[in-house]
Order: C-alpha cells, then structure tokens, then sequence
C-alpha cells in the first residue's frame, strides 16, 4: 500500500524527506550526520541514511566521510538549488527554520507549531498556510520571542505569530485555549538533538 502524499508539498515522498531537504537547503553551510538529521526530523537513523542515499543519487547533496561520519550538506550548485529552497522555504521551512531560533532562547519549556501549518503537516485537507502559528511554554521573554518571529519570517515569507503560555496553564486540563489546541494538530519544535 503506497503512502500518501504530504499536503505540504505532493511532489515529495513523505514529511520525512521535506524536512531532511529543508534542514539541508534552509542551512546551506551547514552539514549534518544522518544522526544529527534523524534527531532533527525524529526519523530513525536507517530511514535518514535510505534517504541521503536517494537525495545523493538524485544530485541534491554533497557528502564526505569524517572518520565514520557520514557528512551530508545541500548541494547549491546545481540549477534546481535556488527554487527548491523557495519551495522548501514556504512549505517544510517552519521544522527547519523555527528549532535553532527557539533553542538559545531561555525558559522555553516546549514549543509547538499550531493551526494550519501543524494540520497540514498531519494531512488534514485545507487551504495553504497564510502564516505559522506557534506556542512556546514556559518563561521565555517576549521579547526574545518576537525577535525569533521577525526573524523566521525573512526566510519562510510569511508571517510569524509566537505566543507564550505558563508551563502550569499548558499543563491544566481545565483551560479552554489549551484544550482546543490539544484536540488538534501540534508539531513540536523541542526534540532532542545530541
């Protein structure tokens, strides 16, 4: 039985490959083990390492060995690099772009996508994502918070919204906006990455 295709972006195989290719385009300087990827995307090892395989032959990446590290990075030379990024940019972007903003911000206890991008991202049927919705837990400064939005926002070409809730409201059954939320889509931007 074939998997059906992420509503994020149909021409790819699964939400797997559109965040590797979009933890790889949207940081081009950047290269990556299939260990690192695996955590970023929350995929297993084999899965990633099956995949860099295919990006590889594809043209997509560059790689090279480092001992037994297998170093994989996003190949700009090629004449799709630039609108794969702009793809990757507006569809996948928010899983690659929001994590390395959120983390050196302190006090951030959790964080998760919200509202259409998350629903996308899950397959529920809509419309394309205007903005990308976002609630961090925690006590993180808001102004921290509004900083990383404005930022995100200059990469994915869309608008930003980040809002802060206490890690004791998150945890409250009883709280109409949170139970709303969990009733719905969520994608976690906190994973852990070694």
């Amino acid at each position: 039985m074939r998997a059906t295709p992420p509503l994020l972006l149909p021409l790819i195989r699964s939400n797997t490959v559109g965040e590797l290719l979009a933890w790889l385009y949207l940081h081009p300087d950047d290269e990556y083990s299939t260990t690192d990827l695996a955590a970023r995307v929350g995929a297993s090892q084999s899965t990633v390492s099956r995949e860099a395989d295919r990006l590889s032959d594809a043209g997509l990446t560059r790689e090279r060995r480092h001992g037994n590290l297998r170093l994989i990075r996003a190949d700009t030379s090629t004449i799709v690099a630039k609108p794969l990024t702009d793809l990757l940019a507006v569809t996948y972007g928010p899983a690659a772009v929001l994590p390395p903003l959120l983390e050196g911000i302190a006090g951030i206890e959790a964080a998760y996508i919200y509202g259409s991008w998350a629903a996308r991202y899950a397959n529920t049927a809509g419309a394309q994502p205007k903005d990308v919705d976002v609630i961090v837990v925690g006590t993180a400064d808001e102004d921290a918070l509004y900083d990383a939005a404005r930022t995100a926002e200059q990469t994915l070409g869309r608008e930003v919204n980040i809002s802060r809730i206490p890690a004791a409201s998150w945890a409250e059954s009883s709280d109409p906006f949170v139970t709303s939320l969990r009733g719905k889509p969520l994608y976690p931007l906190k994973r852990s990455v070694s």
